[in-house]
């Protein structure tokens, strides 16, 4: 159904926002996830459409409740708009008004009458040494409950690096076991979402793609939708020129670090850790507000393995040095004989030259396409 032909007065009133508004918020969501603007018309008609909202069931493991934080001060939407209009947030152990036992039947009472419907969200660590002892709600372990909510969920979420693969609680020596769903869950699919906290646009993203399709959508190896977590750091971070030229910060406060040279040599985990940190930075604040705009090197906390397990300072593990792959090694670069900033130039230059032309030759080629039709 065509846009003009929607009618979108309802969901103007709910929202608060133009029509406009609106359908330029879902198109952005659906160019973030790497969908046509068709996509963006659908999601736009399942978000108007109250009957799509999936009741959502939201536990709460060992964490520090920072992905619920971040989610609270995200603006697109806002937090009362995701919970009163883009799902039915129905159990939720931060935000709920109720407590004890009402709150408890009021789970069990939802994920009974919605088998198959509802999407489970799990924040935080599973620990499950001594039977699961280190982590209980209402007199039930995580383990038992978490096993209890996944049985009949129609999608299942982890969000936060703890809940996708046990962060900060499962590093060494990790007393209390702590594992994410994935790992507690071993058989179901569990979208993973990490980051400490996670940006909640990727969140949003996701559930705006099952409410506007009833899936969740396509994942890695690793659980990641692939439109969040499909590229480096490394590869879009704006510091890369410096990496490929050879200009290092090697001490907090050099003539390096405070011309906004690459972080690498102070331990930058964004050549290992796969996130789309740079082109979003953090809940729409804007002015490089992320660890690397604000002069910090990313120490992997979105990449099992990396975050609280490598030391902070520690080199990372260079996966990719392409584009452009022409540069010498990493230990060549700041020798005399290593490439110099202009040349850098005229290589960054040569590449944007090349990605604009086969744009443009895209673009001519669909517009023959579509003559042709």
């Amino acid at each position: 159904m065509a846009a003009h032909d929607f009618d979108f007065s309802a969901v103007e009133k709910r929202l608060g926002v133009s029509r406009r508004t609106f359908l330029k918020f879902c198109t952005g969501v659906a160019a973030s996830l790497g969908l046509s603007s068709n996509a963006a018309m659908a999601m736009a008609q399942a978000v108007a459409d109250p009957k799509k909202r999936p009741p959502v069931i939201w536990l709460h493991g060992q964490e520090c409740t920072g992905p619920s934080e971040a989610l609270l001060r995200s603006e697109q939407p806002s937090l009362e708009h995701l919970i009163l209009d883009l799902i039915s947030l129905d159990y939720h152990q931060t935000l709920d008004t109720g407590a004890g036992h009402q709150v408890e039947d009021i789970k069990k009472k939802v994920m009974a009458e919605n088998k198959g419907k509802y999407l489970l969200v799990v924040e935080g660590a599973i620990p499950t040494a001594n039977d699961g002892i280190f982590c209980k709600i209402g007199g039930e372990t995580m383990v038992d409950i978490t096993h209890e909510a996944a049985e009949h969920a129609a999608a299942i979420v982890a969000f936060g690096s703890c809940a996708s693969w046990g962060g900060v609680q499962s590093a060494s020596p990790n007393p209390t076991g702590a594992v994410g769903a994935p790992q507690l869950l071993a058989g179901k699919t569990v979208v993973t979402i990490p980051g400490c906290p996670p940006n909640p646009a990727n969140f949003i993203g996701t559930v705006l793609y099952f409410v506007t399709y009833g899936k969740l959508p396509p994942i890695d190896e690793k659980g990641r939708p692939k439109w969040a977590y499909g590229r480096l750091i490394h590869e879009n971070c704006y510091r890369r020129p410096h990496f490929d030229a050879g200009r290092f910060a090697k001490e907090f406060g050099d003539e390096g670090h405070r011309k906004g040279w690459c972080l690498y040599k102070l331990g930058c985990k964004g050549p290992e850790t796969y996130n789309n940190c740079p082109s979003l930075e953090f809940n729409n604040v804007g002015g490089g507000v992320w660890p690397i705009g604000v002069g910090h090197p990313c120490f992997g906390c979105s990449e099992g393995g990396v975050g609280f397990s490598k030391p902070l300072f520690s080199l990372a593990d260079v996966k990719t040095h392409t584009p452009p792959n022409m540069f010498p090694g990493i230990e060549d670069r700041e020798s005399s004989t290593g490439i110099s900033s202009g040349a850098a130039a005229i290589a960054g230059a040569a590449v944007g030259l090349a990605v604009g032309a086969t744009a443009m030759a895209s673009k001519k080629l669909d517009g023959k396409e579509k003559d042709a039709e």
